[in-house]
């Protein structure tokens, strides 16, 4: 696709760009207090933070990298929307999200601390302000590698026009203005991804066409969810289940603190709620607009020598001019929605668990956008150095490395979670050691190959289900959850305070910000 762009592809990628811009600046008055900056003064209508949901989740690299693993292993892909997230956003919509409302937390560690103490905030908030501040300059690396390979533009300033772009509106708006431009930022990636959907099938004949270019390739097989055990493709079924839909995806939607905190900010906790269902239905559509362009590709052009590939490619031959503009105009919304969350969430676990929690506990909420901004712009400073410095070692492993790092606290997290909010009888000592004891879980099994482990505890075929991130989230999680339970019970109940307003319990009506659950 280098050098395919014309005068009016880039006209309509400069109205994108204006347009959003423009968004952001007009939320961006008015803003006044820390709670405005990161929670939006509680004031986002639930379809607003349903589309910034979807928009957060789908990046730049998940649009390549999703219909290249669809051209490359088949429409098992999809099972990471349709299995990975859509049970665990209506588990958390119904159960999860309406108790943080309640309590009126900024921070998923925050109420940690309130359910068990300041050490399990500590942990929890350490972890995920690594992994996400990594992850920025991950993200902006790997899309300007990404710009690179598909239009030819020098890696460097694209990380850095990328980070101006978002920084710009993120530090002026705070989360008002993520997740109204986010809105915009979906409906023209999914409008741009079904595009390119609609011109590889309407080349092909249809859906009919597809099957056939499929079988006549003896691919049949690309288009089936449920692959066996002894699949060569990453995503055979009991990795999909046990490691995906029962600990990756509800870690993810349940405690990831870029997803979260965007529902905190609903107008109410009913709102909170229907924004999670909405994303969930939203979700649905992903898989159509992303992986069934990668069957596509490889019904067109099964000779590619990368899977990752395939959408520049349909693209490239197959969209007129204008309307590739549109897709680039996608490409980055996909781009600019996940690093403008990760970069206000990142800043409310430095501003409200580090600094408003130890340096100044006193700190007013007019200070708290202060610290929240010059947060932002510091946590922008570091990605964008720390992207510049991966393209100089071109270390492109990177982002895998980090994505299974996840893995390593995700599931103890999760333990965490489903026991503080659901079992009153969890305490603080049992939540610190099942994180911990959980955490050294998955680090110890990633550090031995799943083949010696498999083979020193008799369990051979077990170890063989998924790559070695589905398997050991699962172990990690059973750990700490044990862990928990046992020390818990083993020592004494959690007091009142740490329980009342802070665990589930079935009732009537929509609560207030505070209100026992």
């Amino acid at each position: 696709m280098n050098g395919s762009l014309t005068a009016i592809d880039y006209v309509v990628l400069g109205v994108y760009l204006a347009v959003t811009l423009a968004i952001g600046l007009r939320v961006a008055r008015g803003m006044h207090t820390g709670r405005e900056y990161f929670l939006a003064g509680r004031s986002l209508p639930w379809w607003a933070v349903g589309f910034s949901l979807v928009a957060t989740d789908i990046g730049g690299t998940d649009i390549v990298g999703v219909g290249g693993a669809a051209y490359s292993h088949g429409m098992a892909v999809a099972n990471f929307e349709w299995i990975g997230c859509v049970p665990a956003m209506l588990l958390a919509a119904f159960i999860f999200v309406p108790v943080f409302y309640r309590a009126g937390v900024y921070t998923i560690p925050e109420y940690m601390e309130r359910r068990f103490h300041a050490g399990v905030r500590v942990a929890l908030a350490a972890c995920w302000l690594i992994f996400m501040a990594c992850n920025l300059g991950i993200m902006l690396y790997a899309s300007g590698v990404m710009m690179h390979g598909i239009f030819g533009w020098d890696p460097r300033w694209c990380v850095l026009i990328t980070a101006f772009l978002v920084g710009f509106y993120t530090l002026a708006g705070g989360m008002a203005a993520v997740v109204y431009t986010d809105v915009l930022q979906c409906v023209v990636m999914i409008g741009g991804c079904l595009l390119v959907t609609v011109f590889g099938l309407v080349e092909l004949g249809g859906l009919d066409g597809l099957t056939e270019r499929l079988e006549a390739r003896e691919a049949a097989a690309h288009v089936d969810l449920l692959l066996p055990v002894d699949t060569p493709t990453p995503f055979p079924w009991p990795g999909v289940f046990f490691g995906l839909a029962l600990v990756l995806g509800p870690a993810y939607w349940i405690g990831n603190q870029a997803i979260v905190q965007r529902s905190l900010g609903a107008r109410s906790e009913r709102e909170a709620t229907a924004s999670y269902v909405s994303g969930a239905v939203l979700k649905n559509v992903i898989p159509l607009v992303v992986a069934v362009p990668g069957l596509v590709a490889f019904a067109l052009y099964p000779d590619l020598e990368k899977g990752d590939a395939a959408f520049p490619e349909l693209v490239s031959r197959l969209m007129p001019a204008g309307l590739r503009g549109l897709f680039f105009a996608a490409f980055i919304a996909a781009l600019m929605s996940s690093v403008d969350s990760y970069l206000n969430a990142a800043a409310a676990i430095v501003s409200k668990d580090f600094y408003a929690r130890f340096w100044r506990k006193e700190t007013t909420d007019q200070a708290l956008l202060a610290v929240g901004r010059t947060a932002t712009f510091g946590l922008l400073v570091w990605a964008v150095g720390f992207a510049l410095v991966l393209e100089r070692l071109e270390g492109g492993g990177i982002y895998a490395v980090f994505q299974t790092l996840m893995a390593f606290f995700q599931g103890p997290a999760l333990a965490l979670l489903i026991t503080g909010l659901l079992w009153p009888r969890a305490n603080g000592t049992g939540a610190m050691t099942g994180f911990l004891g959980g955490v050294l879980c998955a680090v110890g099994l990633f550090t031995l190959s799943s083949e010696t482990v498999s083979k020193a505890l008799g369990w051979e075929p077990l170890f063989r289900i998924a790559d070695p991130f589905l398997y050991f989230s699962v172990w990690a999680f059973l750990t700490a959850l044990v862990l928990m339970v046992v020390v818990s019970l083993a020592t004494a109940p959690a007091p009142e305070e740490k329980t009342r307003g802070l665990v589930f319990r079935r009732r009537g009506g929509a609560g207030k910000e505070g209100e026992p659950a």
